[in-house]
């Protein structure tokens, strides 16, 4: 800096981090707004964030101190350029056709691949000629077969590299060995199978950058699971089989260079960029407490999906701008590969149309945003510092409460994890219901013209590989996406002969009823009602008679809260019950017009779910 840059600067003294509050405080007095209602954000997490953080709120924080490719790794795990593998998952139930598809993919930016293939198929023809043509030593291959045929797809895949004289140093991929996900997803018991790991890791031995133990903590986000359940679970799932490899008498360093972990990817941006760092720094902390002898073996490895949770199936075009964001976060980040899922797995198989947009999602980050090119471009924003570090403390609770109890295998048979994460869900989907948590096209502002046209919902993973053990005596994880119940709701009504024609009856003050109307239209066409707004009437008996005119199954009174003593009663008593009455707001007489026998209302702070479930019954609809 200059020294008349200095001698500028010196000429103002700069606010204290108590007077930037009381600033804050002073100017929301003027509107009667309170500071922690307004501005601070409350996370589902377990902490709070401010809205505003300075340097000296870094002091106590470890998370600046290291480098990119430096331990705890919280910066990333490289230094040069941020690059992640491009991945596309695809059903191979038939190798030939799996292969050509595969082939196409790889010519259109793919450049990581996972072939999902059914039990039954695995044979050696098989996969001979489903990697025919893809040179392995330069493109990322994953697998996943059912459980029991895990260990017998991983020596046919080892026979088939060894009898291309490829270089095994040079194989990068994964094989998805994974007994304790059916157990926690299905309840199935899958213990016995935990003896194979030894068995599995034997055959890829030589091949230093091929993992063959997974972490499929991605099913928990996607069912509900809070960030720090997530990571906390995804920790000591990892821990879990740290311990079973060290066991088995694997040194702590193969142990580690063999896991890796799916993460899911939440909707929320800042958070999410924070939730692998923090991932990073916490599993090499663990992974350090093994004693590896070289401290690369600390470093994680996460592949990223966008998760389903949010996805919707009307309006599912906008499932395109949650997961953009959301691999923008897993990005930032500085994962290890990305699948960004396609916006219509909601109700069919990915088509592909909706395959070649998941992909140019991820291009469009690296060709013309440039994503690729820096490492760890958050690092130093105060605020994502502080947020790495908050959802470390929660998540590390979460760690260690699953520990204490005898670690993740103990938790999983007992039934605590599933029952977190259906608690998680459970609050989620009260949060959507009272639109606390919003989901554009479903909850909130719905698309008024559209219907479902045949589409139903599907399971949220359409193949289920592990069809074959049937034993399931452990509790599971419900499949149930935050959308659900909106799209269930709707549904029903549209299976209705006729569909329910709600009529906004305006009145008196023009701003306030144009509002109320829209508020009030947003509200009911959640569940596919039939929607007429009206530019305002003169009196309430005029709009009453227009509304049946109309054939109005339900009429909403939409005018300013002080205006409803006089017009809500003459509106009442004018319908006489020829068509269900519904006062939009939460007005002070409220109570009188309850005792009038007025008794729906529709306001910010109504659970919409329930509301638009009440008003069915009254319907007739079921």
């Amino acid at each position: 800096m200059s020294n008349n840059n200095k001698k500028l600067f010196a000429e103002f003294k700069a606010p204290t981090k108590e007077e930037w509050r009381a600033k804050i405080e002073s100017d929301l007095a003027k509107d009667g707004a309170d500071f922690e209602k307004r501005l601070v954000w409350r996370t589902g997490e377990g902490f709070n964030m401010q809205p505003f953080y300075r340097r000296e709120d870094l002091k106590e924080l470890k998370t600046p101190e290291a480098l990119p490719g430096e331990f705890p790794f919280v910066r990333g795990n490289k230094t040069q350029d941020n690059s992640w593998y491009v991945r596309q998952n695809i059903y191979a139930d038939d190798a030939i056709e799996a292969n050509k598809k595969a082939l196409d993919v790889l010519n259109r930016g793919i450049d990581s691949l996972e072939f999902v293939i059914p039990g039954d198929k695995v044979n050696e023809a098989f996969v001979s000629n489903l990697l025919k043509d893809i040179y392995c030593e330069i493109v990322e291959v994953n697998y996943r077969t059912s459980l029991e045929k895990t260990h017998e797809l991983a020596v046919l895949i080892d026979k088939y590299i060894s009898a291309k004289g490829c270089d095994k140093k040079k194989i990068v991929g994964s094989i998805d060995w994974d007994p304790l996900r059916l157990m926690v997803m299905q309840g199935k018991d899958t213990e016995k199978y935990l003896a194979e790991a030894k068995d599995i890791v034997k055959v890829f031995k030589d091949y230093p950058q091929f993992r063959c133990v997974t972490i499929n903590a991605n099913r928990l986000g996607d069912n509900g699971a809070y960030v720090r359940q997530e990571l906390g679970c995804a920790l000591a799932w990892g821990n879990e089989y740290m311990n079973l490899l060290t066991e088995a008498g694997f040194t702590a360093d193969e142990a580690a260079n063999n896991i890796k972990f799916n993460l899911s990817i939440s909707p929320v941006y800042f958070m999410e960029i924070a939730k692998f760092r923090a991932a990073r720094m916490l599993w090499a902390e663990i992974v350090k407490k093994y004693e590896p002898a070289n401290v690369e073996s600390c470093k994680m490895c996460v592949n990223a999906v966008t998760t389903r949770y949010n996805m919707t199936m009307y309006d599912s075009y906008v499932n395109l701008l949650r997961s953009q964001t959301e691999t923008m976060s897993a990005a930032l980040a500085g994962v290890h590969s990305i699948v960004v899922t396609p916006f219509n797995v909601t109700y069919e198989e990915p088509t592909d149309f909706s395959e070649r947009i998941a992909r140019n999602q991820q291009l469009l980050l690296k060709e013309e945003s440039h994503y690729d090119k820096i490492v760890d471009p958050s690092a130093g924003s105060y605020f994502i510092e502080e947020l790495t570090t908050a959802i470390s403390k929660e998540s590390w609770n979460v760690f260690l409460g699953i520990e204490e109890d005898g670690g993740f295998l103990a938790d999983a048979k007992a039934g605590k994890i599933q029952d977190a994460v259906a608690a998680s869900n459970d609050s989620r989907h009260l949060d959507t219901a009272k639109r606390k948590e919003f989901l554009l096209g479903t909850n909130q502002f719905p698309n008024f013209t559209e219907v479902a046209d045949g589409k139903k919902p599907l399971a949220e993973y359409l193949h289920d590989l592990d069809t074959e053990i049937t034993n399931a005596p452990y509790k599971s994880v419900k499949l149930d996406r935050m959308a659900s119940e909106f799209e269930a709701i709707r549904m029903n009504v549209e299976s209705q002969k006729k569909t329910p024609i709600a009529f906004m009856l305006t009145i008196g003050s023009l701003a306030w009823r144009q509002a109320r109307a829209q508020f009030s239209s947003n509200f009911l066409r959640t569940a596919g009602y039939q929607i007429i707004d009206n530019l305002g009437f003169n009196t309430v008996e005029e709009g009453v008679d227009a509304g049946l005119k109309a054939g109005a199954d339900v009429i909403v009174l939409c005018s300013k809260d002080d205006e409803y003593a006089e017009y809500a009663p003459a509106a009442f008593k004018y319908l006489n019950g020829r068509a269900l009455f519904v006062v939009a707001g939460a007005p002070a007489c409220m109570e009188d017009l309850k005792a009038m026998g007025i008794e729906n209302f529709v306001h910010v702070k109504c659970n919409v779910l329930e509301t638009m479930k009440d008003f069915n019954a009254k319907l007739g609809i079921k």
